[in-house]
């Protein structure tokens, strides 16, 4: 297939193919009955990239999968024209697929290098890959200028190491290659510069693809150190702002690495030597990259930028950056090399504009501007989508994408351009779409679309399948769904049938199931039950029809009761030594099978057999200290589960407390009985009195349906009685709890009985307030006061509003309205009389017969809101709102402009946070967008628009919500030291009011400060965001402490809070030392020690006195050894006892038999790395013996050798 874009670069899109239709998707299904002789054309399911770059040791692999039916057969290009695979013995095609295996064994990969593009046929059209590009990795192999210490010879190291990964291994695979070092040859002659003058150490590495990775060390593989002063640049110079004396060194050795292949090379060490006899005074920063005072840089959308300023200049200068008319991408701009790197990921069109990186010591400063331009290569906007019609179906493709410069589409059809296709009456091209109307039987094809500008392309297939399918259900038949009660229940019809079959639903053979309260009927087929209620258990049928026929399938649906358990455990106090009882009475629907089980502290039980587990308690017996803690009871079933949680604390016998008198318990084991239409039978339990009588109980309602969590007080019953009968009212969602009330006060609520829904009716009453008043010369506003839900009685709640002007024959005009609180009337005479009611109906009939009230019409307001109103959030304080203007025929008067009215909801962190009062903006009568600024970070806003003119506003638009991003934290709400001691501190905090977000973590970080306030070194520790203690160990004592405390989220860290703690001085140990030296037993036992020394001393001195021969002696004169020298007469020493170590070498010399000294290990010698004892040296000081590891080393240094550095490793570090 021809390309527009034939640049070197191929980085595309994946292309990512949707299944559609005109307005609804029509997915294929995966079950693979049911592909079963349905056709399909070829579709790609597997490619190698565009750029694909082999190994040419390996085999060329070029993958090519796709999918069909029937399954597709496979052909292949090269450079544009046919591949036969048949005349190369050498390329092989895998069986059922189009992926190619070249074998190179023998030959040279650059033989198959070139364009390759696959394509995938069958009887209903045609799908093509990308042009794949595939190039060669060029061999580069590693070189090693390694000197020895001698300095005698030289040798070129040469070695390709791959990599082979399993389990347990990994191998290396070293070859030594003799011939000509990739790197240019040549002979660099030392650098003498003057100290303090600036230098560049040019690298200039040889070509490879992909490029090579930089950097510099020195011979033994130890990165050369770099800082401000010095360091690499992009390119893989190095750059000297400034020599210093310590730069003198002769093996600045530049590497490139190759990570394609694994492979380094080395350049030629470089000599530099720095002279101090004319050395450079101090000067003002001028920039040695780039040059001048202005460049440009061009960056695509999506990838990294970064840009470079590095300057001499004695001092070093100081590098900063900024970016002109703006500020640098939050989150996504770093600095690197020592601030003279600035990275931008991701880049956008935003990103465009003038960056400026400055430079600045003491002497001055200077300034670069670089211009970036950020182009872009095609990106999808909305890929174009599979399309299945029926016959005679109407489609369309699209193919939307991005770029800049703009793409240019083109179009073909199973593989052939467009243009080149014999005409086919249905169908239509535009630019990026294909029209495709009234398509026929054979029709189906395979469309591509080419997208394309001057930095790459994009291609996509999309087939379209004119089938006449029947419906097929692919939900299994008879299928049973359980439910509790209360929660939503979802029954699956999955379908597949062309054209799309329409769905129905039926409940134990009834009429169909209309899309209303309580079944909403889904797209996909799926019928789902907000609440789902033991009344809507049985048997349902779904069917799925088109023109071609109908097919059904059954399913039934239980709803179960939900587990609850009664009698919650209560907070137990036990003496030790007694016993323990918690119960847990538990209701739960009667087919389930439950399973109790019991927890202490989230953990199993102690298995111990004094914990006793009966059917609806626990009972610990001979209670201890060690059981304390709590417990959990837990009721499973099948489908849900409850449980309830109490405390145990064990205490020691203590006397009768006195008589306490507390508001009762809540009552508990509510119960509905004796369920009607509009009434019910409420029963309950009496909580405990707590020595005070219940005088009466209060029982309230809540209406889930209407009113969520307001519950509202409905009658009260005496003290003596646990029955009430409630009058109720239709259709609404009845929760009930009682409160207890004695002479001390009200006792909590009890626990919300099961949920009473009852049946609709229609109204008993009529909107109340009727009235009528103009705002317009031409209109009449009737406006009421709606029913609440209490009152509406049904579902499906209107309003029939009638009206006909006073003292004129005229009939009544009548309009039904829902969910609105006023109807208007237009084309009035102004301020005319007429006589108004309002009526309520739903689904169940209508109210009673309204009264007559008479209202006058008035002026005119615009009657249109703005369209499309689209909003969002550029940042996490600021939003861009976007609307299409009202047309000037409903804004009936002169535009003003618009009001966007917006409000605040909620913290996405808070969930019980209040919507804050809506403000508001004006924009001008020509704006189509505006931004809204100083919003709250991480929340939910609302807002709508309206139009207004001399008259006021308009109606307002659509309600748009929208959500701000995460942003930095605020500082910690409360922050203290406590439980101060002599080496830690205990530090408490709160989290920040603010939180911006999901806080991530906090930083601590703390100094000690001395009595002059001086501050010592810092220490920082990384908490995590729940801890809100911490204590700081390993302090010294007495000490004053100064600690910095910060929250953060993802956007990065809040501001700090400080606060200081001192640790406590150690008053005890002087004295203790004190109590000990004056102890009596002390002195005794020093008296004694000292006795026992003067004994021995006069013992020793008669004995040497005394002189003769010892056993010791007798034995060393019978056998003589010339390492013993006799006693000297003249000085006395004990030759029998002397210290031969003295004329021994040092511990840890190395010096052998024969005198000379053997040189220490390490100087890592590379002769140890060679086959022989003298490792060959070439004249360029190449080291060309094979890499055979290192030697054994002589029995007699034992353990005290040191192994060289491998360079394998050494290379691999630095990647």
């Amino acid at each position: 297939m021809n390309r527009k874009w034939k640049g070197a670069s191929c980085d595309g899109a994946m292309v990512l193919l949707l299944l559609g239709h005109m307005t609804t998707a029509l997915e294929v299904p995966l079950d693979s009955k049911v592909l079963e002789g349905l056709p399909q054309p070829p579709t790609i399911t597997l490619q190698s990239p565009k750029d694909y770059i082999i190994d040419p040791r390996e085999n060329i692999v070029i993958n090519c999968e796709a999918k069909g039916k029937p399954h597709p057969s496979f052909s292949w290009t090269r450079n544009g024209s046919h591949f036969d695979l048949d005349k190369d013995p050498k390329v092989t095609m895998k069986p059922s697929s189009g992926t190619l295996v070249i074998d190179i064994s023998g030959e040279k990969a650059e033989a198959y290098e070139g364009v390759y593009q696959c394509t995938a046929r069958n009887e209903h059209g045609t799908a093509v890959s990308n042009d794949i590009v595939i190039r060669q990795s060029r061999k580069i192999l590693i070189t090693f200028d390694l000197w020895s210490t001698q300095r005698k010879k030289r040798s070129c190291l040469t070695h390709v190491f791959y990599s082979i990964f399993s389990v347990t291994t990994l191998v290396f695979f070293f070859l030594c290659l003799t011939g000509s070092p990739l790197w240019s040859k040549e002979r660099i002659e030392p650098v003498v510069v003057q100290l303090g003058v600036s230098l560049i150490l040019q690298c200039r590495p040889p070509a490879g693809l992909p490029p090579p990775i930089i950097f510099w060390m020195d011979p033994f593989f130890q990165r050369l150190p770099q800082n401000a002063r010095v360091s690499q640049a992009l390119n893989g110079d190095l750059y000297f702002s400034n020599v210093q004396m310590e730069d003198t060194r002769s093996d600045y050795i530049c590497y490139a690495r190759f990570p394609h292949t694994q492979t380094i090379q080395q350049k030629q060490p470089i000599t530099v030597k720095v002279l101090d006899n004319s050395p450079a005074g101090q000067r003002r920063p001028s920039f040695m990259t780039p040059k001048g005072t202005n460049s440009v840089a061009t960056v695509l959308r999506g990838e990294t930028l970064e840009l470079e300023c590095i300057a001499d200049g004695l001092p070093t200068p100081d590098m900063s950056w900024n970016k002109e008319k703006g500020d640098l991408p939050s989150g996504r701009f770093s600095f690197h090399n020592f601030q003279k790197t600035l990275r931008v990921t991701e880049v956008t069109e935003a990103d465009s504009g003038d960056y400026r990186c400055t430079a600045k010591n003491s002497q001055g400063l200077a300034h670069h501007v670089i211009t970036v331009m950020v182009k872009a290569a095609p990106y999808w906007v909305g890929a174009p989508r599979n399309l299945i019609l029926a016959p005679r179906e109407s489609g369309i493709l699209t193919c939307h994408v991005g770029g800049n410069p703009k793409p240019t589409i083109t179009w073909s059809v199973n593989g052939v351009p467009i243009e080149n296709t014999p005409k086919d009456p249905s169908r239509k091209v535009e630019d990026d779409t294909v029209i495709l109307s009234d398509v026929q039987t054979g029709s189906s094809a395979v469309y591509q679309c080419n997208a394309s500008n001057e930095f790459g392309y994009l291609l996509a297939n999309a087939f379209v399948n004119v089938l006449a399918e029947p419906p097929r259900v692919l939900t299994p038949p008879n299928k049973l769904y359980q439910v509790i009660a209360n929660n939503p229940a979802l029954l699956d019809c999955a379908f597949f049938g062309s054209p799309i079959p329409k769905i129905t639903w039926y409940k134990d053979q009834q009429t169909s199931i209309l899309n209303s309260d309580p079944y909403v009927l889904h797209i996909n087929g799926t019928l789902e039950i907000h609440a789902a209620q033991p009344l809507h258990s049985g048997k349902y049928t779904c069917v799925a029809t088109n023109y071609l026929a109908s097919k059904e399938n059954h399913v039934r649906l239980e709803v179960k009761e939900p587990t609850r358990i009664l009698k919650q455990p209560e907070y137990n106090v036990v003496q030790r030594n007694s016993k323990a009882v918690f119960e847990c009475k538990v209701k739960h629907d009667p087919t389930l099978t439950p399973i109790m089980s019991w927890l202490k502290d989230n953990e199993e039980l102690p298995d111990n057999e004094r914990f006793v587990i009966e059917s609806e308690s626990l009972t610990i017996s001979h209670v201890t200290e060690a059981d304390e803690g709590t417990y959990t009871c837990i009721m499973n079933t099948t489908l849900d589960q409850d449980s309830a949680s109490a405390v145990l604390t064990v205490v020691e016998a203590t006397p009768t407390p006195p008589i306490i008198y507390e508001q009762p318990d809540p009552p508990t084991d509510l119960e509905l009985t004796d369920q009607r239409e509009r009434s019910v039978q409420l029963t309950w339990t009496p909580g405990d009195e707590h020595n005070s009588p219940i005088q009466k109980f209060l029982v309230q309602y809540e209406d889930s349906l209407h009113q969520e969590e307001a519950w509202v007080n409905m009658t009260e019953v005496p003290g003596t009685k646990t029955t009430v009968h409630l009058d109720l009212s239709p259709y609404v969602y009845y929760s009930f709890r009682v409160l207890a009330l004695n002479d001390v006060g009200f006792s909590d609520p009890s626990l919300p009985s099961k949920q009473y829904r009852t049946n609709p009716a229609k109204p008993d009453e009529n909107p109340s307030e009727v009235e009528g008043f103009g705002i317009k010369p031409n209109n009449l506003v009737i406006s009421w006061k709606e029913l609440n839900g209490l009152q509406s009685n049904g579902p499906g709640l209107q309003y029939k509003v009638s009206w006909k002007q006073k003292d004129v024959d005229q009939e009544w005009i009548t309009e039904t309205v829902a969910n609105t609180s006023q109807f208007v009337v237009s084309d009035t005479p102004t301020f005319s009389a007429y006589e108004i009611k309002v009526q309520a109906e739903n689904d169940y009939g209508t109210g009673p017969t309204p009264e007559v009230v008479v209202g006058y019409s008035g002026e005119d307001l615009p009657s249109a809101a703005p369209d499309s109103v689209q909003v969002e959030a550029l940042n996490d304080t600021l939003a861009e709102v976007r609307w299409e203007p009202v047309h000037l025929s409903a804004v009936r008067g002169r535009l003003q402009g618009y009001k966007l009215y917006y409000w605040r909801e909620r913290s996405l962190h808070k969930e019980d946070s209040q919507p804050e009062e809506a403000q508001v903006l004006v924009f001008g009568e020509n704006k189509t967008d505006g931004r809204l600024p100083g919003l709250h970070p991480y929340s939910l806003y609302s807002l709508d628009m309206r139009v207004f003119n001399g008259k006021g506003e308009g109606p307002p638009s659509a309600r748009q919500q929208f959500e701000t991003p995460e942003g930095v934290p605020g500082q910690p709400a409360s922050f203290r030291v406590t439980e101060p001691s002599l080496d830690s501190l205990t530090l408490v905090w709160t989290p920040p009011e603010e939180e911006n977000g999901r806080l991530t973590l906090y930083t601590l970080r703390y100094q000690p400060v001395n009595t002059t306030s001086e501050l010592g070194p810092m220490e920082e520790i990384i908490l995590s965001p729940n801890e809100t203690v911490l204590t700081v160990s390993n302090l010294k004592y007495s000490t004053r402490y100064k600690f910095y405390l910060s929250a953060s989220t993802v956007k990065g860290s809040g501001p700090t809070v400080t606060e200081e703690g001192v640790t406590i001085m150690d008053e005890a140990m002087p004295s203790r030392q004190l109590d000990i030296a004056t102890q009596g037993w002390f002195i005794g036992l020093m008296c004694a020690i000292a006795l026992l020394i003067l004994v021995l001393l006069i013992v020793c001195f008669i004995k040497r006195n005394k002189g003769g021969k010892y056993p010791v002696k007798e034995k060393e004169d019978a056998h003589q050894d010339p390492e013993i020298q006799p006693m000297k007469e003249d000085d006395g020493t004990f030759g029998e006892y002397s210290d031969t170590e003295d004329h021994k070498p040092l511990k840890g010399s190395r010096t052998p038999s024969n005198g000379t000294v053997k040189k220490d290990d390490s100087d890592d010698s590379l002769v140890d790395y060679g086959e022989g004892g003298d490792g060959q040296f070439n004249e360029d000081g190449s080291f060309i013996g094979q890499y055979s590891g290192k030697k054994e080393k002589d029995t007699a240094e034992g353990n005290e050798s040191s192994e060289a550095p491998s360079p394998v490793n050494a290379m691999n570090s630095f990647v």
